[in-house]
């Protein structure tokens, strides 16, 4: 079974989470009328279309809010990427949380934004482009099955299923099993049928997931990441009577999956956190809380200015009031005796000295007088020159 090493957050149970694509066309046109269609119904409080200088670059963002259960707020946020970002078609993701935890009983909320014509064109998955709550009928070659399946469970956005038709059905056999699902689920599942003669490749192409599925049955794919605590034998049906009868074992089963804990899919995290840190559909106390809480805010951090500018100048008047004691004691200290001897040398002097000793000296120049004389002729000159003077001075005495 394949599994996702990055650590993820897990979803919290009060959100609710899907994924799909818009066929080519004018997507923000049909949220706009199908919001106010909805509102003007009151099957919602109240929705907004977010600016376009408070989102991402070419993103559109709607927001939506209503109460479910005994007055259980909802707050959701679509948002649409551009067309031509991943081909055709506009590719949407919707977050929605409650102030409780998430009943499936609840309505959906793509049911809530989205229009529910026969016709509509919203409801594909993003990866695969199948059409969500809806039968999809697996090619013909085991390699494109098994391409098919491994794009189809990668993220965990969506809850698949994979139902091997043991004999060909009917038009009363062709029964989606979401339509027996509750209606938070109906929108979170994809349904692929495999025809008689696939039972062998389709086992073939799910090897990797470590799961198969029985003549004539069905099977939960785990996904990837894949749920806690999944074990494929508690989710796999033996038999499925695709006769228009309510399939119990696979609808116990599908809704076991969905009520595992499960990491949070790729890009959810951000979108939960847009949903809980940017929004902006308030009603009129949740804006005076709001306004509240950045007075609070504000406040607090005034506080904090204004300790920091006490610490400080009281940091100043010490240090003043040290420089203005240690002035007054330097002025009236008397004055000691100075040092007799010469200044101590610096370290520097020292070491120059040092160096100095290891100069060479240079040799005196030559007497001129001497220049053309070697040194025997100026030894026996200066010799004479000294019996000279003896003599005379002998003679004169």
């Amino acid at each position: 079974m394949q599994t996702s090493l990055t650590v993820r957050p897990m979803t919290p149970d009060t959100v609710w989470l899907a994924r799909g694509r818009h066929a080519p066309g004018s997507a923000e046109d049909v949220l706009r009328r199908s919001l106010q269609q909805r509102k003007d119904s009151q099957a919602i409080d109240d929705f907004l279309e977010v600016p376009d200088d408070e989102t991402a670059p070419a993103e559109r963002v709607f927001e939506a809010r209503w109460r479910v259960g005994d007055d259980v707020t909802v707050r959701a946020r679509l948002s649409l990427r551009p067309e031509g970002d991943a081909g055709p078609g506009q590719e949407w993701t919707l977050v929605a949380e409650a102030e409780q935890p998430w009943d499936d009983a609840w309505p959906s909320p793509a049911a809530l934004m989205w229009p529910e014509e026969p016709d509509t064109a919203w409801n594909q998955d993003a990866a695969t482009r199948l059409v969500l709550h809806e039968i999809n009928i697996l090619p013909q070659d085991d390699k494109e099955i098994r391409r098919l399946l491994r794009n189809a469970v990668r993220g965990g956005w969506h809850i698949h299923v994979v139902v091997h038709e043991a004999m060909t059905t009917d038009d009363r056999g062709r029964a989606p099993v979401a339509r027996w699902l509750p209606p938070g689920l109906r929108h979170r599942v994809v349904e692929h049928h495999a025809a008689p003669q696939q039972l062998r490749g389709l086992n073939w192409a799910l090897r990797d997931t470590g799961v198969e599925v029985p003549r004539g049955g069905a099977v939960v794919l785990p996904g990837v990441p894949a749920p806690e605590n999944y074990r494929a034998g508690d989710f796999s049906v033996r038999a499925v009577f695709l006769d228009g009868s309510e399939p119990a074992d696979l609808v116990d089963a599908v809704t076991r999956f969905a009520a595992l804990s499960r990491p949070l899919p790729d890009g959810a995290e951000d979108a939960l956190t847009a949903l809980r840190e940017d929004w902006h559909l308030l009603t009129l106390r949740e804006e005076l809380d709001r306004q509240r809480g950045l007075v609070a805010m504000y406040a607090e951090a005034l506080e904090a200015m204004t300790k920091s500018r006490d610490l400080y100048r009281e940091a100043a008047e010490s240090a003043h009031e040290a420089l203005a004691a240690y002035q007054e004691s330097a002025a009236s200290a008397p004055a000691g005796p100075r040092p007799s001897g010469p200044p101590a040398s610096s370290p520097l002097q020292q070491l120059t000295r040092t160096f100095e000793r290891f100069k060479v000296k240079r040799p005196a120049p030559p007497v001129a007088d001497a220049k053309n004389h070697s040194p025997s002729e100026a030894e026996s000159s200066e010799g004479s020159d000294e019996q000279n003077t003896s003599a005379r001075v002998t003679s004169e005495s």
